[in-house]
C-alpha cells in the first residue's frame, strides 16, 4: 500500500480556467463572477500556451479554506470550460500530473516542460 501523505502538506490550490477564441468572453464572465463571490488572486490571462498549459487559461489561485466554496461552485458554474484544479505542495510535477482533479475535459498537459524544470533545480550550480 502506497504511504499517506498528511493534507497539510497543501498550503495552496490553483485553478485554471482554458478559454479559446470562441469562449474568451465566457471566460470572462466566468472570471468575473470568481472575482466577486470569492476570495482569490487572479493571474493574468495567458492568450497562449505557457508552461505545462497546453491552451490559453488563466489561473485561480486559493487557500485550502476556499476549496470547499469555489470547487463545487466551478462544478455547477464553469459554463462548459475546462477547468484544471491542483493543490500546491511544493512539487509542480507530481500536482499537476498525479494529483489534480479535473472539470470537463481532461487536457493533455505538456508534463515534460515541468519535468526539465526540476531537472534544471536539481542540477548543481557552478561558482563564478
Amino acid at each position: 500500500m502506497p504511504r499517506t501523505i498528511d493534507a497539510q502538506k497543501i498550503h495552496g490550490y490553483h485553478a485554471h480556467i482554458y478559454y479559446d477564441a470562441k469562449s474568451r468572453r465566457t471566460a470572462a464572465r466566468l472570471r468575473k463572477k470568481i472575482e466577486q463571490a470569492f476570495k482569490v488572486e487572479m493571474g493574468r490571462w495567458r492568450d497562449e500556451p505557457v508552461g505545462p498549459h497546453p491552451q490559453a487559461m488563466y489561473q485561480v489561485k486559493f487557500k485550502p479554506r476556499e476549496f470547499s466554496r469555489i470547487v463545487p461552485w466551478l462544478m455547477l458554474n464553469r459554463a462548459g470550460l475546462d477547468v484544471l484544479v491542483h493543490p500546491e505542495t511544493g512539487d509542480d510535477y507530481i500536482d499537476h500530473a498525479t494529483n489534480a482533479l479535473w472539470l470537463g475535459e481532461k487536457l493533455q498537459l505538456r508534463l515534460d516542460v515541468l519535468k526539465a524544470l526540476l531537472e534544471q533545480a536539481r542540477k548543481p550550480r557552478r561558482s563564478s
